[in-house]
């Protein structure tokens, strides 16, 4: 009987190991971004993608998320984190380490973005390009923009004009977006996004920028209800993401797991990041209509104002690049015939 019990635990114990076996993961990869979890990029993107890489390998491929910088730091050491080795994996805001990517800038110019999606798959063509070698350091899985950035204000400041701009204390998320609001008026204020619904709260901002996608997430349709817009095909600036991978996490898995990650990277995942924040527009722009919130979208003549002023940016930021031996011309208009293609 004691032979039969010592027989019957041996077997179970070898059950549960395969069993354990054939669900255990070979390599965990930590990734790691500043947004809370219910945003619309971490659980309409990364989410599906790190369920779809387990998938795919047959499980032996896990992603750990961990949102919110819970695993420390603040929003801008995102990329040191993945290039030290601290995370395998992150996701995060390139204007977050203003100067660090300048050719990545061309993106976030006044009046260039259209939609997410196609403004991401021409970012993704232009990294390819033009951005390898600013991003060497990394493996990067995509590159991505949000969609039309626009205007939102505290109840007692609507923006309905240019002048409204003067004096204004509005959160910028990159040296050319704070540029941008300086030369129409307003003082910028350089923070991560994870602060703006505090500053707003405690009046330390007037306003900030950022696309319908987010407003959500940090609570804009309560904290600041007026919203303005401009006419035509672009929205008023974007901003560029990266979604990168540390190199020796990357060159240390086998062929058939780079494989995995190859299939789920590149134009394909751009595509999904922009159309996830064209669907995130879509939500924010009802949520704040149902709130009763105002959306001002500026007619055709004044738009024409501001996009005279945005001109200005741009061409100073053209003579920027063209003083570090950058190519400002060139880069600035290869920008715009992708974002053209992809548009159509």
């Amino acid at each position: 009987m004691l032979r039969k019990f010592l027989l019957a635990g041996l077997a179970g114990a070898a059950v549960s190991l395969t069993s354990y076996a054939a669900f255990a993961a070979d390599v965990v990869l930590k990734l790691h971004h500043f947004l809370p979890p219910q945003a619309t990029i971490p659980s309409k993107v990364l989410t599906p993608w790190a369920e779809k890489i387990k998938a795919d390998s047959g499980g032996r491929l896990q992603v750990e998320i961990y949102p919110a910088m819970q695993l420390g730091g603040k929003p801008g050491e995102i990329v040191d984190q993945v290039k030290d080795g601290v995370v395998d994996l992150g996701w995060t805001l390139i204007g977050y380490t203003p100067g660090r990517f300048p050719k990545s800038e061309a993106f976030e110019l006044p009046f260039m973005v259209t939609t997410g999606e196609a403004t991401s798959l021409a970012f993704n063509d232009y990294y390819e390009k033009h951005l390898k070698d600013e991003f060497k350091d990394f493996h990067v899985l995509a590159v991505h923009t949000h969609g039309p950035g626009l205007l939102h204000t505290i109840a007692a400041k609507p923006i309905k004009s240019l002048s409204d701009m003067n004096g204004l204390k509005l959160r910028g998320t990159s040296k050319v977006v704070n540029q941008m609001l300086e030369a129409m008026g307003a003082s910028a204020v350089g923070m991560p996004v994870t602060t703006v619904p505090e500053s707003l709260s405690k009046s330390v901002i007037d306003g900030t920028v950022v696309p319908w996608e987010v407003t959500p997430s940090i609570k804009i349709a309560e904290l600041a209800p007026n919203h303005t817009g401009f006419s035509g095909k672009t929205g008023l600036y974007t901003a560029a993401f990266v979604f990168a991978m540390n190199k020796d996490s990357y060159d240390a898995l086998p062929a058939d797991l780079k494989k995995v990650l190859d299939d789920n990277s590149g134009a394909a995942l751009a595509a999904k990041f922009g159309a996830a924040m064209d669907a995130g527009d879509v939500r924010g722009k009802e949520l704040a209509d149902k709130a009763g919130n105002k959306t001002y979208i500026l007619d055709e003549a004044e738009t024409a104002r501001w996009k005279a002023i945005g001109d200005k940016v741009t061409q100073k930021w053209v003579a920027e690049m063209d003083g570090k031996g950058l190519n400002g011309t060139a880069l600035y208009k290869d920008a715009v015939s992708m974002i053209a293609a992809h548009s159509k």
